[in-house]
């Protein structure tokens, strides 16, 4: 058998353990769990033959989203006033910057986008790009500037709708959370990692399998960390270690990278404040934050559980089996 064939079968194996998982997985969450278990955004996936899980492994990557998506600001379309340009001139695309003008040390943004949620970011002067993570839809946006201690003052309100090209594409670009180039050793780590890779799920495991491997909780900052702290993914590559919220960005700018659409996720597991991602495997759904491969069975596909599942009981039950994850935010 040659090693392309053995290559398909291989990723074929993987899909029927998820095809499987996905068949129980209806009998282990409640209905009431919707951010629960593996689903698809569009349909339910349906029983598939033999012969069709062996086409969808065989799917060459990057069919349907291309290159390395590189996000921009053209100013073509601008909302804002002297206190902020918002350039929306890539909605489309699922992002937009923010650029503060003025010189308050403290700066906010609240964006309420069509699922109602509110999302605070904090400002510099440095352009920012934000995801369109509530889909289509209207989007309410507000600046606050800090008069004194905890008292913001409003300095700009506006709007704008979304109309996505294409609904994965806020979870594809690069941006204020999950930030990385062609130049960032994160996406040259990835390129290697899935360069003769048959299938967008062998891609997958490959990458988070590299980080859960090589990646060690850091306790020492998760104690320390600032309120308004950014994950830099190329630095948690070269110290090897970083908080759960380093985990899920590195994993979603390595596997964006290329071209698998992924969520980062911030919620709570249980009682703590946490971060995890969700990853898009076309014909099956998402593969939310429960769920892991780990080359023998699925169970929970959170990295910082992952990495430290052995090692750390303290860590595990700091972030609970999975059952108890709430999602938040999205990004």
């Amino acid at each position: 058998m040659s090693r392309w064939k053995k290559d398909i079968l291989s990723c074929s194996r993987i899909l029927v353990r998820l095809l499987v998982l996905i068949a129980l997985s209806a009998s282990i969450f409640p209905a009431g769990c919707a951010k629960s278990g593996v689903h698809s955004p569009t349909k339910a996936p349906s029983s598939k033959t033999e012969e069709q899980i062996d086409r969808v492994a065989a799917m060459p990557l990057r069919k349907q989203f291309g290159t390395l998506p590189v996000q921009s600001a053209t100013g073509e379309k601008t909302l804002g006033n002297e206190s902020v340009t918002i350039d929306i001139s890539n909605v489309q695309n699922g992002y937009y910057y923010v650029t503060y003008l003025g010189s308050n040390p403290k700066v906010k943004l609240q964006v309420t986008g069509p699922d109602r949620i509110k999302y605070t970011y904090n400002l510099t002067n440095r352009p920012t790009c934000l995801p369109v993570s509530g889909g289509n839809g209207a989007y309410e946006l507000s600046l606050f500037e800090n008069i004194s201690g905890d008292q913001y003052a409003t300095a700009f309100k506006g709007s704008f709708e979304a109309a996505l090209e294409n609904e994965f594409l806020p979870f594809l670009y690069p941006n204020m959370y999950v930030n990385f180039s062609e130049r960032s050793q994160a996406v040259i780590l990835a390129s290697s990692l899935a360069e003769d890779a048959t299938c967008d799920l062998e891609v997958v495991s490959r990458i988070y399998h590299y980080v859960t491997a090589n990646i060690t909780y850091d306790t020492e900052e998760a104690e320390t960390v600032a309120y308004n702290y950014l994950p830099d993914i190329d630095e948690v590559l070269e110290t090897k270690k970083g908080i759960c919220f380093d985990y899920a960005a590195l994993l979603a700018g390595m596997l964006r990278s290329q071209s698998i659409p992924t969520r980062l996720q911030i919620g709570y597991a249980g009682s703590a404040y946490h971060a995890w991602i969700s990853t898009y495997i076309e014909d099956i759904g998402w593969i939310d934050g429960m769920i892991r491969f780990d080359g023998q069975s699925w169970s929970l596909m959170d990295p910082t559980f992952a990495a430290n599942q052995s090692s750390s009981e303290s860590l595990k039950k700091f972030i609970g089996d999975g059952s108890n994850y709430q999602t938040l935010y999205t990004y």
